[in-house]
């Protein structure tokens, strides 16, 4: 047992494993391997050798029954695989370094597990990792500042599964059927794929610019480089750390007792993340009996429930608003480039020659140096240069590079038996790198907190310590570029904090037992409107600022949820797919106005021609202000948005300012006088014309993914336009407008209790099981998304067992 657990839990739990012989027996007619299955359960293989017992019910879900975590770790393995071995192979290549070798050095990586921008330079960063063996130290680090022995044996067995599936199935997926890159893995590169996770809003956002630092020839001047612009330095810190820009991001929101027509606590969740590749969330329930008993959705190569939900609690995550790093700028030894003063006295970087393996050429070496701080770094992005000259160098300070406790936390909420012990899980572990969490239980309660893994920056700290650098970015970003110089700049501990440089949990901006709880990836401020969260540092965000589209349109939408009252799981699901456009709410009206008053209804394109937009005013007009798939007029104002935004900046956009004591109301009121709506009309009507789609055609038709040869219609929108139901595709005219998603909503749950112990859930993961087109579940919940249909999930025994598609294997390690 588990001191969160509550001893109350163990009774029932065991009872129903002892029911589930007798229930699996009575299944045996449909399932003949059944009995065999409860008795692996039981006891494990004769051989010794790790089991699981696994049934799958409708979507290809699995229930993994498991006697130990070495075991459920092994069916998690063994499932993932079935489903997804390509895609994690190919990530294992990743953290393995080995993209070049493979793949060629030029080719794009997939982006999955860093921003590298081609495969050298993500190997040149993984196989440093693996060759400091940086992974390893951290699986010896005692807990609960490194993992657990339950998370190890997690990922031991995961590794086992993996391989097993591998060894005793064929691969079909032409991804990589009979590839040689698709090999056994080890615990070791399961963590090592934890830890790629870990670090992918720090050090992995800055991998070409590891990869790319270089000490300055011997004649460098000591001031040889660009002088950064302070507006321009603030603007690109910014930009970098804006979580709109993300390719993840998320909306949660949870509802206390006081709103529900039961008095239980709901939780909606739908977090935005990529459609393709090895971020993709996988769908399943894990069980222990008397131990753990959870269901969700787990990123894949990860052995735990990432958001998901229990007898008891539901909670999702949402990407966070702190800036997970922070820079120290180094006065370098005069007499050498590679050394650095701290408090007068130098200090030698670490140097790490790396080698890697390439297609067709010679291995390639290159140097890293490390310091104290962390690596040496050119930049963050284009943007924001941080040139190495004969004075001056910057490292990057990224504390989720010492923190393998992610899955800890997943596996110790999913354990929870309220909020109150999510929150005493978030205390005792500590491992989320870059996420809010939101969460509901059944007794009523709610939570939002920011408990993330965070440099230790306070205000003070940048105030006193910022070089003029960080005296831009620190206000602008919460990026803290401090005099690493300086031994009294050093960030310091917070007694509560399993591991020093970090912020402990105290400091978390956190709101519990609000009537909502809401986030939609800005920062803490406006969780709950009527009640803001304030006195938090810099660096975990900001407040009394702007708020995004899709903050606003979900406050405003799950307010008056709250206030209506009465709510159950199907108002979760009505707000999933309301697909409620707040742009549209806010503008359409006043555009088709502007376009009315337009002389000779025609308009400037960018290109100096006359366009003809007077057909765009009554579709404008007409407009539902929905993204459904047969909403007209949607597709035209979202291209007119977009050019629009992209082009006109906030203050010359609206007639009245952001106001911080109205937030979710300002800014407000287009100014149909702005230059640039002409101009977003003419380039609109022409680009829509000269692809043969019509101004009113149903965003449907438009805006799709093709599946098994199936057009299937996408609901859901843009950033830009603020939809709950998020949905992010390029724009491909000659494929016929946005022919793909590559990422939005995900694995989507509502969930919900009515005094029984099965919680009442739906969910939805929008891209299916698996990533295999000769899978039937390569796009089965793909079809439903299309349709906005749930599944109803199967979580308890009974539930399980009466599946009309019930199907239950029994894998085992073969020795």
């Amino acid at each position: 047992m588990h001191p969160s657990d509550g001893h109350g839990r163990t009774r029932p739990l065991l009872r129903r494993a002892a029911l589930l012989g007798a229930a699996l027996l009575a299944a045996t007619a449909a399932a003949p391997q059944a009995s065999a299955a409860t008795d692996a359960a039981d006891h494990g293989p004769a051989g010794g050798g790790l089991s699981a017992v696994i049934r799958y019910t409708e979507n290809g879900v699995p229930h993994i029954l498991a006697q130990d975590y070495a075991h459920l770790g092994f069916g998690t393995g063994w499932a993932q695989a079935a489903d997804q071995a390509c895609v994690l192979a190919d990530g294992f290549v990743t953290v393995a370094g080995e993209r070049s070798r493979w793949f060629g050095p030029d080719a794009p990586t997939d982006g999955s597990l860093s921003s590298a921008s081609k495969n050298l330079t993500s190997d040149l960063y993984f196989k440093g990792v693996r060759e400091a063996g940086t992974v390893e130290k951290l699986l010896a680090t005692p807990a609960p500042a490194g993992p657990t022995r339950d998370l190890k044996e997690l990922m031991r067995g995961w590794a086992a599964g993996y391989n097993a599936w591998l060894a005793q199935n064929k691969v079909t997926d032409p991804a990589c059927k009979g590839a040689a890159w698709v090999r056994p893995v080890t615990a070791v590169d399961v963590a090592a794929r934890a830890f790629a996770v870990s670090v992918i809003g720090g050090q992995g956002r800055a991998v070409d610019d590891i990869a790319a630092a270089q000490p300055p020839g011997r004649t460098a001047s000591l001031t040889a480089g660009p002088v950064t612009d302070p507006a321009a330095a603030a603007e690109a810190a910014r930009a970098f750390f804006d979580t709109g820009r993300y390719d993840m991001g998320s909306n949660a929101v949870a509802f206390a007792g006081s709103t529900t027509a039961g008095g239980h606590g709901l939780l909606l969740g739908n977090p935005h993340y990529p459609w393709q590749g090895g971020r993709r969330f996988w769908q399943s329930q894990q069980t222990i009996p008397g131990e753990l008993n959870v269901s969700g959705g787990s990123l894949l190569g990860t052995p735990v429930i990432n958001i998901g939900f229990n007898e008891k609690i539901a909670w999702s995550h949402t990407v966070a608003t702190g800036t997970p790093v922070n820079l120290h700028q180094l006065t370098l030894d005069p007499a050498d480039p590679t050394a650095y003063l701290v408090d007068g006295k130098p200090e030698k970087m670490t140097r790490r020659q790396v080698t890697v393996q390439v297609a067709g050429g010679a291995p390639v070496s290159r140097t890293q140096w490390w310091t104290r701080y962390g690596p040496v770094v050119t930049g963050l992005g284009p943007s924001l240069p941080l040139p190495w000259t004969a004075g001056t160098a910057y490292a990057l300070n990224d504390p989720n590079a010492a923190n393998l406790r992610g899955s800890d936390t997943a596996l110790a909420v999913g354990r929870a038996r309220s909020v109150a012990g999510i929150q005493d899980a978030l205390k005792r572990t500590q491992g989320l790198p870059w996420v809010n969490t939101i969460a509901a239980d059944s007794a009523g309660g709610t939570l939002f907190t920011q408990s993330q893994v965070l440099p230790r920056i306070t205000d003070e700290l940048a105030a006193r310590c910022s070089t003029p650098l960080g005296r831009a970015t620190y206000p602008a970003s919460g990026l803290a570029v401090l005099d690493g110089a300086r031994g009294d700049c050093a960030l310091g501990s917070d007694p509560d904090a399993v591991q020093p440089g970090v912020f402990g949990p105290a400091k978390a901006p956190t709101l519990r037992d609000a009537p909502y709880a809401e986030n939609s990836n800005d920062s803490a401020w406006l969780a709950n409107a009527e009640t803001p969260v304030t006195g938090y540092e810099r660096v975990w965000g900001s407040f009394a600022t702007p708020r995004s589209l899709r903050t606003r349109g979900a406050v405003e939408d799950v307010s008056a949820m709250a206030a209506r009252g009465g709510l159950t799981v199907a108002d979760l699901q009505k707000q999933q797919f309301a697909n409620r456009v707040p742009a549209g709410d806010l503008a359409a009206a006043d555009a088709a106005k502007a376009c009315a008053a337009l002389p000779g209804g025609a308009a400037t394109a960018s290109d100096g021609r006359s366009v003809d937009v007077s057909a765009a005013c009554a579709v404008l007009a007409g407009w539902d202000r929905t993204a459904d798939t047969g909403s007209r007029g949607a597709l035209l104002f979202d291209r007119f948005w977009r050019k629009l935004t992209a082009s006109t900046p906030a203050k010359d956009l609206w007639l009245v300012p952001f106001s911080a004591a109205d937030p979710v109301r300002t800014p407000r009121t287009l100014n149909q006088a702005a230059p640039g709506i002409g101009r977003a009309l003419a380039d609109t009507v022409a680009e829509l014309g000269a692809a043969g789609i019509a101004l009113d055609a149903p965003l449907g038709e438009h805006q799709f993914v093709v599946r098994g040869g199936q057009k299937l219609p996408v609901p859901g929108g843009t950033e830009a336009l603020g939809v709950w139901n998020k949905i992010e595709a390029p724009w491909n005219a000659a494929a016929g407008g946005y022919p793909e998603v590559v990422h939005g909503s995900s694995h989507i749950q509502a969930v919900g209790w009515d005094g029984t112990r099965c919680p009442v859930a739906r969910t939805l993961l929008t891209y299916g099981q698996s990533s295999n087109p000769n899978s039937p579940h390569y796009a089965d919940q793909t079809r439903l998304f299309s349709q906005e249909r749930w599944v109803t999930s199967r979580f308890c025994e009974r539930d399980i067992l009466t599946s009309p598609q019930l199907k239950v294997v029994r894998p085992r390690e073969r020795r």
